[in-house]
This record gives C-alpha cells, sequence and structure tokens, in this order.
C-alpha cells in the first residue's frame, strides 16, 4: 500500500498555493485588525479562532441582535483582555482606516453585499460559504475583489487541508485511472438545525434584535422565529442543506479534481418528503450534474438518523471511518481504482477489487491551516487558498442543483460562459436577487 507522509503533503500543498506575490506591505510582526459582521454560532467560533492567530484584533462586532453580539464580544475579550466595540451598521467598520480586514458570517443573503462593500472600502473578506446565494452575486463578489486589488477567502475551509492537496496529487498521477463518475452524499440526521419544527405564526419583533437589517437585501416580511432561528431552509436567505452542508463536500470535489468549470446540464429530484413543518428548501434531493468528460450526483437530505458526521477522532487521528455509515462522505469512481474522500480531516482512502488499500492518508481538521491563511494573504498580499473565484464555482454548483429542483425538478441546460440557462426563463430570472431599496449590489461594482 502506497502511503504518504506528512512532509509529502505539506509539501505538496505549499506548492499549489504560492502564485506569483506583490510586493508585501505587512510584516508578520505587524497587527491585523478585523471587524466581525454576524455574530451567531459560526460567527462567535470562527472570531475565536481568528483571534488566536499571533498578533490579531477585533475591533468590532457587527451583530443584529444584542444577544448574539454581547455574547461573542464577551468571548474575545475573554482571550485577548480587550472589548470590541458593538455597532449595528457594518458600514461603521468599513469607514474605520483602522481596520484591515473584514470576517463575514452573516446568513447568506448578505455574503454579497457586504463583500462587495467591503472591497469598495478597500478592506479584505473572508466570507463564509455558501459565499453567495445566486449565480449572479458570486461573479459581482469576483469582479470587486479584483477592481480593488482585495484578498478574498472563502470559508470552504478544506482547500486549506494537506490530506485535500494529496488526493488532488493521487488523482492527477492518473493511478485512480481515468474518472467518469463522482457521487457526492450529505445525508444528515434529523437533528440540531434539521430537527423538525413547530410551525410558528408570525409575530412583533422581539426587543434586542434589528429584524430590517436582519433582512437587508432580502424582501420585506413579518418578523417570524424560524425566519431567523431557521434562516438557511429559506429561499429569501439561504439553499438549505445543500447549500449549509454541501457545499463542502462538492468545493472539495471540484478541487481535487482540477476544478473543472461549470457543468453543462443540471438534472434534479425532491421534496419536502419527511417532515412538512414549513420549511421551504427540500429534506430529500437528489441531483445530476453532467460535465464534459464526467458525471456526478448529489444526494442530499435531512432524515436519516443512521448516519453521521464523521466524529472527531477521526478528523484528528489515524483512524478510518466505515466509509458506507457516514453522512458527508465522497465516492469517486475511476476506471482503475475508487477512492473515498471525507471532508474536515477525515482523510482518504484508493482501493482496488474487494476493498484492497492501495493508497491513504489520514487527515487532520483543516481549520488550523485555514484561518491563518487568510491572516498572512493580508499581510503578504498572496492568493488565499480558498480564493472568491473558485468560491464561486463551487456554489454555483449548489445554486444549479437548487434551481433544478425549484424550476420544478427539471432538465436545465447551463451556458457557462454566460452564465445564463438556454431553456428556462423562470432560472434565467433566479440568477440575482430582487434587492431591496438601500440594499442592493450594484451592476458596476
Amino acid at each position: 500500500m502506497q502511503k504518504l507522509t506528512r512532509r509529502y503533503f505539506f509539501l505538496g500543498t505549499a506548492a499549489a498555493t504560492l502564485p506569483a506575490r506583490p510586493k508585501s506591505t505587512k510584516s508578520a510582526a505587524n497587527k491585523v485588525v478585523l471587524a466581525l459582521i454576524g455574530a451567531g454560532g459560526r460567527g462567535d467560533d470562527l472570531a475565536q479562532k481568528l483571534q488566536r492567530v499571533e498578533n490579531v484584533e477585533f475591533k468590532y462586532v457587527c451583530e443584529v441582535n444584542d444577544e448574539n453580539g454581547a455574547n461573542t464580544i464577551r468571548h474575545l475579550e475573554s482571550v485577548t483582555g480587550r472589548r470590541p466595540k458593538r455597532v449595528l451598521d457594518m458600514r461603521h467598520t468599513f469607514d474605520d482606516p483602522d481596520v484591515d480586514g473584514v470576517v463575514i458570517t452573516t446568513p447568506e443573503h448578505w455574503h454579497a453585499l457586504a463583500s462587495v462593500w467591503a472591497c469598495q472600502a478597500g478592506k479584505d473578506a473572508y466570507v463564509e460559504k455558501c459565499i453567495s446565494l445566486t449565480i449572479w452575486e458570486g461573479r459581482k463578489m469576483i469582479e470587486a475583489a479584483r477592481k480593488y486589488k482585495r484578498v478574498v477567502q472563502c470559508g470552504t475551509q478544506n482547500r486549506s487541508a494537506p490530506y485535500t492537496t494529496s488526493a488532488k496529487e493521487y488523482i492527477a498521477s492518473g493511478q485512480l485511472g481515468k474518472v467518469l463518475q463522482v457521487k457526492v452524499f450529505n445525508l444528515l440526521p434529523p437533528t440540531g438545525d434539521w430537527a423538525p419544527l413547530e410551525p410558528l405564526q408570525d409575530r412583533a419583533v422581539p426587543a434586542g434584535l434589528d429584524w430590517d437589517a436582519f433582512l437587508g437585501p432580502a424582501p420585506n416580511k413579518p418578523y417570524n422565529p424560524n425566519r431567523i432561528a431557521h434562516w438557511e431552509a429559506y429561499w429569501d436567505y439561504g439553499g438549505g442543506a445543500l447549500s449549509s452542508d454541501a457545499s463542502h463536500q462538492l468545493d472539495q470535489v471540484r478541487m481535487v479534481l482540477g476544478d473543472p468549470p461549470h457543468p453543462r446540464t443540471i438534472y434534479a429530484v425532491g421534496g419536502r418528503f419527511s417532515a412538512n413543518d414549513g420549511r421551504e428548501a427540500p429534506d430529500t434531493q437528489v441531483i445530476t450534474y453532467n460535465y464534459d468528460d464526467f458525471v456526478m450526483t448529489c444526494e442530499s437530505g435531512t432524515f436519516s438518523p443512521y448516519l453521521k458526521k464523521f466524529p472527531n477522532a477521526v478528523r484528528q487521528g489515524d483512524i478510518w471511518p466505515t466509509w458506507n455509515h457516514h453522512s458527508t462522505r465522497v465516492e469517486i469512481y475511476g476506471t482503475k481504482q475508487i477512492m473515498f474522500l471525507g471532508r474536515h480531516g477525515a482523510g482518504w482512502q484508493a482501493m482496488e477489487e474487494d476493498g484492497k488499500v492501495v493508497a491513504e492518508d489520514a487527515g487532520r481538521h483543516p481549520d488550523k491551516w485555514h484561518q491563518p491563511n487568510f491572516i498572512d494573504s493580508i499581510r503578504t498580499r498572496s492568493m488565499p487558498n480558498s480564493d472568491i473565484e473558485q468560491g464561486h464555482y463551487s456554489s454555483c454548483v449548489v445554486h444549479l442543483g437548487n434551481l433544478a429542483y425549484r424550476a420544478g425538478n427539471e432538465h436545465l441546460v447551463f451556458d457557462g460562459k454566460k452564465e445564463r440557462f438556454d431553456n428556462n426563463d423562470w432560472a434565467n430570472n433566479h440568477l440575482k436577487p430582487a434587492y431591496r431599496k438601500h440594499y442592493r449590489v450594484p451592476e458596476q461594482v
């Protein structure tokens, strides 16, 4: 069996992420000042990770919910002894010349506008997945990053994992054979964020929440607790389980396959079959993506209690999972071998007939490389590991699957160069959100 070494992985990653670099403007000793935009669970966790990178300071926490903002400020202060300032309007952080970059962990409907505003203000940005709500938005984010020469790192941290690079190199070596079929799984248990909801009536906005600021670019609708607590399940704010979870696997598989461009055709079926609880995103979804020389499917759902995400013992150790028992695995079928690939440190194994393992790499969770890579890119002006351009292409895989489903389980034909559909006016009309006044991503960024 081919056993790859940690040194080999690390060198492979470095070689893949060192583009031609402009002259550095900040040394490693320079403080990097950040603002957090969105202090929910992921924002709080990510800010604490970034705060622990050497010589990083959060000057602001921008959050529409008083409780979330206070919690994150308290957590950051406990790490450094410094208390960030709380603001409601993110534009205050853009106006401060001390701020080098912003960390955007809002719901997805805010990602594009916050990123464009940041770039226009001369700030670098870390934007969580899914990086956009629609295909048009992602293209505008690329244009803004390039026009204003900004670092925009996406929250798809598998691109910083050394084992993802080693998987890419193994496939490129030809040992797997020609890849003809890929199966992406995102079959989640109906617990936590995906537990069945109790339908709730619209009601008055509670004290301590700026509902208008939460809505931002989204349509003006009455306050409902489910819309803010489970925003990812409503099309105005997110893309369901495909966006919140499968986006990681879809981005990772694009990387290991050499970052293919858009698929040509997309077909989707699914629905809310398990729990008719008011959510708009499906709880069962199967999508087929037809690329030039291979086919990829994605099976996504939130109904399977017998499937679990990879445990920490696998993500942080040399322990191999029973692949078919895990909900977020990827299967890559070549003409010679099959590769099982796990996200967030779960590693990969290549197998031949009868399950014989011929090569493997037990990974480690990539956060320890990914967040520091953003800070390093700010200081050196280098391309980040998960740049906005590939973040856009991977997010489009999510958007294409959801549009095919929402169009009525249609078979869509997509022109990747124009980023428009050849055969569906409804889908073309949903390439760009219908923004509210004062919250619009401009045509010319």
